[in-house]
């Protein structure tokens, strides 16, 4: 019974960014290898193999993998979601990262490492329909930005990023005839 007791209560407890960290590196592992063992884990965290031995107890404790010493590791089915959204989440920031913002892979890399525990699921989902409004709909004036939450909330249009564009078009061509008027 106090086992019991002691379960209940530590999965109410949030989970750290470092357990995150190693079930997104036991998700990772289970998508090449059936069989997962601590030394896979401790090679792919950098860290010694009693380090991962404590956290793996932990982790066992709040029901996010299945662990005996000695033993195989596996993700519950919590585990798994857990480790799966950190997945998303990093590949998601790091893409940000080197494809918008054009940091190079290893900083990024590492950067959406840190930043994949920090972000609200809210903040997540946006900067997603923000990297994909940025490859469907090209820069329209200086609205662009404004044109983003339409975009959020009614999806791709090509039609109406096309009429922005011309319309831009022709602002800017007639900005630039404007300014050399002036010059002359």
């Amino acid at each position: 019974m106090g086992n019991a007791r002691t379960r209940e209560n530590s999965t109410e407890r949030p989970l750290t960014s470092v357990m995150e960290d190693y079930l997104e590196a036991i998700f990772d592992l289970s998508q090449d290898k059936r069989i997962i063992r601590v030394k896979d884990i401790a090679r792919r965290m950098d860290v010694k193999m009693p380090t991962v031995t404590s956290m793996l107890k932990t982790l066992n404790e709040r029901c996010m993998v299945h662990y005996e010493k000695y033993e195989y590791v596996e993700l519950t089915e919590e585990g798994v979601s857990v480790g799966r959204e950190m997945r998303r989440r990093h590949e998601i920031l790091r893409e940000f990262l080197t494809e918008i913002l054009r940091v190079d892979f290893a900083t990024a890399d590492e950067d959406a490492c840190k930043m994949e525990h920090a972000l609200s699921p809210a903040a997540l989902d946006s900067l997603t329909d923000f990297i994909e409004f940025i490859r469907t709909c090209p820069r329209t004036g200086e609205s662009w930005l404004n044109y983003f939450e339409e975009y959020r909330l009614h999806g791709r249009r090509p039609e109406k990023c096309q009429s922005r564009s011309t319309s831009f078009s022709c602002e800017f061509k007639h900005q630039l005839d404007s300014e050399e008027g002036d010059r002359q």
